[in-house]
C-alpha cells in the first residue's frame, strides 16, 4: 500500500467524484481511477459503489477512510513538529474563524514577536469549521459558538454581549436598550445561517415570538456596520465589531441573555509548534485585557 493511494482515495472519498477529485489532485481521471482500483486490490474489497462518475463510500470505505485520514494526520504532525524543531523562528500558522472582528488586532500584536510566520486564515461557518477542526487540518478556530467535543480542546476566552445596531435617524437611536418586542417589526442585516451569531440571535428571537424578517444576507460580518449606517436595515452586532461611529447608535437588549461565547479551539491530537503556542497566549491576553477594560 502506497501513500499516494491513500492521498488520492481520502480526496474521492471526500468528495464522492472523479472528476473533481482529478481536478484538485491535479492529476488525469485516468490515473486516479487507476490508482483506486489498485488500492481496492490490494485490500480485496470495493470501496466505493459506483454510479457513473459519481463514487458513494460502501461500509468498506467508510471504515478505511477513518484509518486512512488518521494515518496521513500522524504523518503530517511528524513533518510539523521536525519543521519546527529544525526552524523554530519560521512556520506556519492555520486559522480558521467564525468571530473575527478581533482577529486583525490579534494577529498585529503576534507578528509584533513572531515577524517571520506566515498564517493562513479562513473565514468559515461554524460546520465549516467544525469539520477542518475535526480532521485536524488548523492549529486553532476562534469561534463563536464554543464548540465541544472528544477530540477537541476548548479554551472560553471571552463573554461577548451581542447589541442592536441602529442608524441615528432610527426611532431608537434616542434609547440606550431595547427590548426585543420593540424589533418585532424592524428589517435586519445580517449575515447568512450557519454563523454563530446568527444562529444565536435567530433562536433567542424565536424564543420571544418571532423571527427577524431580513432584507440582506451576507458572508462577510464587517459589511453590516455599512449598510446600517446607509438605513439598509437594523443588524445584532457582537460588542467586539462595534465602533465608534457618528451614524450609528447601539443598543443593550433588555431581557434576555444575548451573549455569544468566543471559544478558542485545537484538536487535540494536532502538534502545537511554538508559534501555536505564542500565538494561543496573545489571544488570551488580548481577550483578558478586553474584559478588563483595557481594549
Amino acid at each position: 500500500m502506497e501513500l499516494l493511494q491513500l492521498q488520492y482515495f481520502i480526496a474521492v472519498a471526500r468528495l464522492e467524484h472523479v472528476t473533481e477529485a482529478a481536478r484538485s489532485l491535479h492529476v488525469t481521471q485516468s490515473s486516479l481511477s487507476k490508482t483506486i482500483q489498485r488500492l481496492e486490490e490490494d485490500l480485496g474489497v470495493p470501496l466505493f459503489d459506483r454510479v457513473g462518475r459519481k463514487l458513494r463510500l460502501n461500509e468498506f470505505g467508510s471504515k478505511f477512510l477513518r484509518r486512512a485520514e488518521r494515518a496521513l494526520f500522524e504523518l503530517e504532525q511528524g513533518k510539523q513538529e521536525i519543521s519546527d524543531l529544525s526552524s523554530p523562528e519560521h512556520g506556519t500558522l492555520e486559522l480558521a474563524v467564525t468571530a473575527a472582528s478581533a482577529l486583525p488586532y490579534i494577529l498585529r500584536e503576534f507578528r509584533k514577536n513572531r515577524p517571520d510566520v506566515q498564517f493562513y486564515v479562513q473565514m468559515l461557518t461554524t460546520q465549516e469549521m467544525v469539520t477542518l477542526l475535526h480532521r485536524g487540518e488548523v492549529d486553532f478556530c476562534l469561534s463563536s459558538p464554543s464548540i465541544h467535543g472528544d477530540d477537541i480542546n476548548t479554551q472560553i476566552v471571552f463573554f461577548d454581549p451581542v447589541l442592536v445596531a441602529v442608524p441615528k435617524s432610527h426611532r431608537l437611536a434616542g434609547q440606550d436598550s431595547v427590548s426585543l418586542a420593540e424589533l418585532r417589526d424592524e428589517w435586519f442585516v445580517g449575515v447568512k445561517r450557519g454563523y454563530g451569531t446568527r444562529d444565536l440571535t435567530d433562536s433567542v428571537c424565536q424564543s420571544a415570538g418571532f423571527l427577524p424578517k431580513y432584507v440582506y444576507e451576507g458572508d462577510e460580518p464587517a459589511r453590516l456596520g455599512s449598510l446600517v449606517e446607509a438605513e439598509i436595515g437594523i443588524a445584532f452586532i457582537p460588542s467586539t465589531a462595534s465602533n465608534a461611529n457618528d451614524h450609528i447608535h447601539y443598543l443593550h437588549v433588555e431581557g434576555h441573555e444575548l451573549v455569544r461565547e468566543i471559544a478558542l479551539l485545537s484538536h487535540k491530537s494536532r502538534y502545537i509548534s511554538r508559534a501555536a503556542q505564542e500565538f494561543r497566549e496573545v489571544v488570551v491576553e488580548y481577550f483578558a485585557a478586553m474584559a478588563a477594560g483595557e481594549k
